[in-house]
Order: structure tokens, then C-alpha cells, then sequence
């Protein structure tokens, strides 16, 4: 698929690239250059980089210093959101207007490993109707962040919600986040939206992210839409990248629990709509409420059902080909990618925690 970017003025027009790479931004610091510095070594394929900004503390429209250096290097364009709109709205607004056929949507405080992203893009091959494939994702203290989730059910959202922040090892946690056994490249419910590779074609069959999920669940409720619409939602371990996270939920813990309670509400009173479920609504809205309240108590309960579920599996769970990776600023041929080397789902999903939509 060929296109082309608008013409500067008096000149010709400009190839587009085939992949776009959205960051999604909020004073990121010194990560996001640590993020820009591992892509040339991912991917061999041409990209261009758009950093979709929500601002800073120093206000809404005011990047931080590291945005605006990164923004004055060659291919990066930096894009102003207007006001800390949230991930979801900040992601399509980046994604606006390209006309190749893949996007990634990150997360600044990812690190990819060498050849990650092609080994993404092999697999797209692979998976013909997959409208978003992501990579194993690896925490700071080198777990294997349980990414690649099935959509939730009544069960085992309530299982999940209520026990994992003290049994994170529990049958409805464990079915929930699919941490069962080796790590294998399939179809998942959904994915994290922390870092993803996305069919163009699919992303805007379904309208992108949607805007009503300011931070949370986002991710979720676009792999359900993609589901619906007969596209998949494919894990590929073999790809690797490693996340900082916890930027938004340290910087504003108590935003980040609110947010997260109400898009979890908001998803699964879509879920359960209509008026034979008003009773199973009013029981949801009335856990979460108490959840939120008990996630907010000062000391260990607190701060441990705030948190969440751990990860149960190491890094060292990942496929075996995972281990090995090509550097393309040096190698030849398609590399595999190296492994290096957070807050949990209430009732669901979209927790791996975003830098592109604090206050």
C-alpha cells in the first residue's frame, strides 16, 4: 500500500511511511528517550513518530523540555492534544489522517528489544485477520506482565477483583489473565494498550480508541469492539519489550483509582445493559464504589488492593526464541527480539499503567 504526505509548499509530495508509531505523552522525562533511542533497532521498516502531547503539569497545551528536544529531531512531530484529553482520544488523534497500513500505539516508558517490532510485523503475516498483535511485556523487576487477557466474564471479574490483590494465584485470576503455562503466540480477548501494533485498516474500521474511557479500559473495550467486528487480537511473546510503568498512578494515585473504578463501571454497564440487568448494574456499581473506598484506606489493605495482582511468571517463561535477537543497526535478516528485564484490572482490564493522561 502506497500514499503519499501533503506536499510542502513549491515541492513534491512526500512517500508516507507504511508504519506510524504514537506516543502518547505527559512530562514522560528522561523514558522518552530512552524509547526513541531502541526503535531503530526493532524494525527495519521506514516510521515516522508522533508524539500526541497532553500537556504537563505546567499546564495543558505546555510540553516538558524532553518532548520538545525529541520533537526537534528529524521524523518526530510533535502534536498537541489541547488539554490532558486522556490515552484513548490522545492515541486516535496521533493515529489521525495516516494512510499506511500499520500503527503502533505506546506508551513512552516502553524499551523495545532488538527486532521486536518486525517480529510483530512477521506475525501480522501469519495472522491475517489480526487487527492488533502485542508483544510480551517485561516489568522492571523482569516478570512477565500477564498482557494478553480474556475478556471478562461476571465470574470471573468478581473472583479476580475481590481475591487477587491477596491471592494473585487464584483459579479466576489466573483464567482472567491467562497466566496458565508457557506464554504462546494466539488470539487473546484483548491486549494492553501500553504498546500495541495496529492493522490501520482494522483500528479505523472500528473508530479507533473510544474517547469515553479518559485512562483505563480503553484497551479492552478495543479489543472486544475488534472482536466483534471479526478481527483477532494476537499475543506474540516472541516479541519483547520492557515497561517501566506507575508514572500516572504515583504522580496521582487517587485520579488514577477513581479512573480506573469508573471506566470499569462504564464498560460493564455497557456490557450488561438494558433493563433485565439493572439489578446486576446496581451490584456493580455498588462493589466498585466499596473497592474504590477500600483502595483508598492508609496502610498495607489499601495500598495492596490499589495495586492489585502481582505477575506470577518470570521473564524466563517466555518462548526460547525470544532470547536471541539481531541488532538491524548491525545485522542482517529478519532478527528475533531479546528479552530484558504493574496495578491490576477491576473486574476486567486496562491497567498497565499509562503516562498519557494525568493531571
Amino acid at each position: 500500500m502506497t500514499s503519499t504526505a501533503p506536499a510542502a509548499p513549491g515541492g513534491p509530495a512526500v512517500p508516507a511511511a507504511p508504519l506510524r508509531i504514537v506516543v502518547v505523552t505527559y512530562a514522560p522525562g528522561d523514558s522518552l528517550d530512552a524509547f526513541l533511542a531502541s526503535l531503530p533497532a526493532a524494525t527495519r521498516l521506514p516510521y515516522e513518530v508522533v508524539l500526541a502531547d497532553n500537556g504537563s503539569p505546567a499546564g495543558p497545551t505546555a510540553a516538558d523540555d524532553a518532548v520538545l528536544a525529541a520533537a526537534a529531531r528529524p521524523g518526530i512531530r510533535l502534536l498537541s492534544t489541547g488539554g490532558n484529553v486522556g490515552y484513548g482520544r490522545a492515541a486516535n488523534a496521533g493515529a489521525f489522517g495516516h494512510t499506511g497500513p500499520w500503527l503502533v500505539v505506546a506508551n513512552p516508558d516502553v524499551v523495545w528489544h532488538p527486532g521486536a517490532l518486525d517480529t510483530l510485523l512477521d506475525a501480522a503475516d501469519r495472522w491475517p485477520r489480526a487487527g492488533s498483535l502485542g508483544p510480551g511485556i517485561l516489568t522492571p523487576e523482569g516478570d512477565l506482565y500477564p498482557s494478553a487477557r480474556a475478556l471478562p466474564s461476571l465470574g470471573r471479574g468478581i473472583g479476580h477483583a475481590a481475591l487477587g490483590w491477596v491471592w494473585a494465584d487464584n483459579p479466576w485470576t489466573r483464567a482472567y489473565r491467562r497466566e496458565q503455562g508457557r506464554p504462546e503466540e494466539g488470539p487473546a480477548g484483548w491486549l494492553s494498550g501500553s504498546c500495541l501494533l495496529l492493522r490501520t485498516e482494522a483500528f479505523d474500521a472500528v473508530g479507533g480508541f473510544d474517547p469515553s474511557f479518559w485512562m483505563y479500559f480503553e484497551d479492552l473495550d478495543l479489543g472486544a469492539r475488534l472482536t466483534d467486528a471479526g478481527w483477532q487480537n494476537v499475543y506474540v511473546p516472541t516479541a519483547v519489550v520492557a515497561h517501566e510503568g506507575g508514572h500516572a498512578s504515583r504522580r496521582t494515585p487517587k485520579l488514577m483509582l477513581k479512573a480506573h473504578h469508573r471506566s470499569a463501571y462504564l464498560y460493564l454497564s455497557r456490557v450488561y445493559a438494558g433493563p433485565q440487568h439493572l439489578l446486576t448494574r446496581l451490584v456493580l456499581r455498588a462493589g466498585l464504589a466499596l473497592r474504590y473506598l477500600v483502595a483508598t484506606l492508609p496502610g498495607t489493605v489499601g495500598a495492596k488492593v490499589g495495586e492489585g495482582a502481582r505477575p506470577t511468571r518470570p521473564g524466563s517463561a517466555l518462548p526460547a526464541e525470544a532470547a536471541s535477537g539481531v541488532d538491524h543497526t548491525t545485522g542482517a535478516g529478519r532478527p528475533e527480539s531479546a528479552p530484558g528485564g504493574r496495578g491490576d484490572a477491576t473486574l476486567g482490564g486496562g491497567e498497565h499503567v499509562r503516562t498519557g493522561g494525568t493531571t
